[in-house]
């Protein structure tokens, strides 16, 4: 892809420092995060970061030799203009985008027949906005809290579904009118990814759901990526976990460690990162 020559958007292989999982301080202790304000007497999460500087390569140019099932994470190009126009309103939100993010789905992982999308979270780059760009390494969900996802949404349907292919995939995308120059998202390929790097955590829920999440221990065999100067026209699949993962043999490792990330060759006068990420179960074939 040829780059304007006045583009003052970071480009190309950078060093940054990434925040990955260091245990509890008592190492019996399970890990957890509590989603909103924790009860009284508990702290946010009982686990803390290990600060690594980490290479991260730019794949802008070479977009198309990664995919779901070999990386777990896959870059959409060239689509069009959302009918949603200000991504200010939930409702809004889930009338106007919820059924282009399906119809993304659907027609870039083939075979798949059934989505059912359970929520979004817009992030902003600003001290005022309610949820930020998270610069933790983790990855979504594990393999346990999808089954419960799928047996929560799907009750009278669970074990059917269960027998077949299911995934949960994060559709990510900025909503900058420029290309994003703040806390561009990194992500690893899950085929550099080692069973001992994840870590489940205990996602707690003001309602008193529990779902799991994952930490991820620094690794130096892990491969991080990004793509410089992403655009609304963009979309990044973020596959969380895939049932394909769990037959022996498969090659497919279906989770994808991501995290924002600071660049260290960000304008200090930059524009702060806005996007949506928008999770959703994904059926068949």
């Amino acid at each position: 892809m040829a780059i304007p020559s006045n583009d003052r958007v970071p480009r190309g292989d950078v060093t940054a420092s990434l925040n990955y999982y260091s245990p509890p301080a008592d190492k019996s202790a399970a890990p957890f995060n509590y989603v909103d304000a924790p009860p009284a007497g508990q702290p946010t999460r009982n686990y803390s970061d290990l600060t690594q500087e980490t290479r991260i390569h730019d794949l802008r140019g070479q977009e198309s030799a990664f995919n779901l099932d070999k990386d777990a994470f896959q870059v959409i190009s060239n689509v069009g203009p959302s009918s949603e126009s200000s991504f200010t309103e939930d409702d809004s939100i889930k009338q106007n985008y919820y059924p282009e993010v399906e119809q993304v789905l659907l027609k870039h992982i083939p075979g798949s027949n059934k989505i059912h999308i359970f929520d979004h979270t817009i992030r902003r780059a600003d001290p005022s906005s309610p949820r930020n760009p998270v610069t933790r390494v983790h990855i979504d969900q594990t393999a346990p809290s999808v089954e419960k996802r799928v047996r929560r949404y799907f009750p009278d349907e669970a074990e059917s579904l269960l027998k077949g292919r299911y995934r949960i995939v994060n559709v990510w995308r900025p909503l900058n009118k420029k290309p994003v120059e703040s806390f561009p998202l990194s992500f690893a390929s899950t085929s550099t990814l080692e069973d001992g790097d994840v870590v489940p955590i205990q996602h707690r829920y003001p309602d008193g759901y529990t779902g799991e999440t994952a930490a991820i221990r620094y690794n130096p065999a892990q491969k991080w990526y990004y793509l410089s100067g992403m655009t609304g026209s963009e979309r990044l699949l973020l596959e969380c976990f895939d049932s394909e993962s769990l037959k022996p043999g498969s090659g497919i490792g279906g989770r994808v460690p991501h995290t924002a990330f600071v660049d260290p060759r960000t304008r200090q006068d930059a524009e702060g990162r806005e996007s949506i990420e928008v999770r959703a179960l994904v059926f068949g074939p």
